[in-house]
């Protein structure tokens, strides 16, 4: 059981009167209270809500900024929010602090994403939580573990370019930020599997513990593979499109009409198997392309064969050949692309959100879901991204505050 009394157990999905199966909710029970903002403590929050978890997000008293951000940092509100409640707390005000602790209080994981110490002056961080709630877990969401560098204000790019993923990324002497969030998405999925480790250990000795997880030593972790290339080789390991490919025949094609698409042949069986398809009997026969490696030393001019020979032919032709085939192949696609995805569209991996802000809230629109399925379940909405304070006087009410009292805080913009 937890501090609430609430079961710890796994809850199996269940059926209900009419035999519809629903996704299980192993977290169901759990109280997290999240002071986050942007990606990475969001993120950590999502998982842990998408799994079943009641989680509350606290916002400054004007809502969180991220809401209100354009361009690229459009999506990350809805994005990472479903599932959640919403709370506006002016931490600033000692009232407010006072409500920010009673509702940490409440929780069984409590986390968060400032600068060090940016709770502390508030009696939010681990060590005062802890010392009133030993079962509490707290996770906290940082750019770098502690060290030399834990003072500096890092961001996705600024560990991207320090750690070698955009050195890796780029080509020589261009280095290139990945195209998504990665590590800020990785380190709220890295927060949250240390949450859930805690979780386990905390049924065994009634304890909580701290977990933190870092933007920087995320990125360093992806490099990993790539400082035991060198490790092992002595070679160091170059940008990924000047890389010594293992596979000649592992590339982004252009063919008809402009399109692309990637081709691979990556063992000596499919590369006989793609001669055999795209009738290419003379390279199936060329002795100098009999195995993986003749081929890897030949592949400037097998490329440009081949590259003369597929121009004509249309990615969908080209697909449809190499699906039959059962060989690896991808069409270039934009993220918009993947809202007619037949995949996604034939096995729910996309669901309905409604925007809570912007110049669309309250419009429908979908949304990718957590990428693993429970009991052959995925994990669906089951709360819209939280309208900015949707959830203040229900959560007050359950702290045992009166409704005179809260009417009182809000006149004071203690609360929204």
């Amino acid at each position: 059981m937890n501090a609430h009394g609430r079961s710890e157990a796994f809850i199996p999905g269940a059926r209900s009167a009419e035999g519809q199966v629903h996704a299980p909710q192993p977290l169901k029970g759990l109280r997290v209270v999240e002071f986050t903002h942007m990606v990475m403590g969001p993120t950590c929050g999502m998982v842990l809500a998408d799994m079943g978890a009641e989680v509350i997000k606290v916002e400054p008293i004007d809502g969180e900024g991220t809401r209100r951000l354009l361009g690229a940092g459009a999506g990350f509100f809805p994005m990472f929010n479903r599932n959640k409640k919403s709370i506006g707390i002016d931490l600033k005000q000692p009232a407010g602090a006072d409500v920010a602790r009673k509702l940490a209080a409440s929780a069984d994981v409590v986390a968060e994403n400032f600068k060090p110490g940016a709770l502390a002056k508030y009696g939010l961080d681990y060590a005062a939580l802890s010392a009133t709630n030993e079962r509490v877990i707290y996770v906290s969401h940082k750019g770098f573990l502690p060290g030399p560098y834990e003072h500096r204000t890092a961001l996705d790019e600024v560990v991207q370019m320090m750690g070698g993923l955009a050195y890796m990324t780029g080509r020589p002497g261009d280095p290139l930020r990945a195209g998504s969030s990665v590590n800020d998405i990785m380190g709220g999925l890295f927060g949250a599997i240390g949450a859930l480790g805690a979780l386990i250990q905390r049924g065994i000795t009634g304890k909580g513990m701290e977990v933190q997880s870092a933007l920087f030593e995320n990125n360093v972790f992806l490099m990993g593979q790539h400082m035991l290339q060198y490790a092992m080789t002595g070679r160091h390991p170059q940008p990924m499109p000047a890389r010594d490919n293992p596979w000649a025949l592992y590339d982004v094609f252009t063919v008809k009409d402009g399109e692309q698409i990637f081709l691979a042949a990556v063992s000596d069986a499919q590369w006989q198997s793609f001669c055999d398809v795209l009738g290419f009997a003379d390279l199936k026969a060329d002795p100098l392309l009999a195995t993986n490696n003749d081929r890897v030393k030949l592949r400037p001019q097998l490329l440009a064969t081949l590259r003369g020979r597929l121009g004509s032919r249309s990615a969908a032709e080209l697909s449809d050949i190499f699906e039959r085939a059962g060989l690896p192949f991808a069409p270039i696609r934009k993220p918009e692309d993947l809202y007619e995805d037949p995949h996604l569209k034939a096995t729910g991996g996309l669901a309905d959100v409604v925007l809570p802000d912007g110049e669309k809230a309250g419009e429908t629109v979908k949304t990718t879901l957590f990428p693993i399925t429970l009991a052959g379940e995925r994990l669906p909405v089951r709360l819209q991204p939280p309208r900015f304070a949707a959830h203040t006087e229900e959560l007050l009410l359950g702290l045992g505050y009166a409704r005179t009292e809260i009417d009182d805080l809000k006149n004071r913009a203690v609360v929204a």
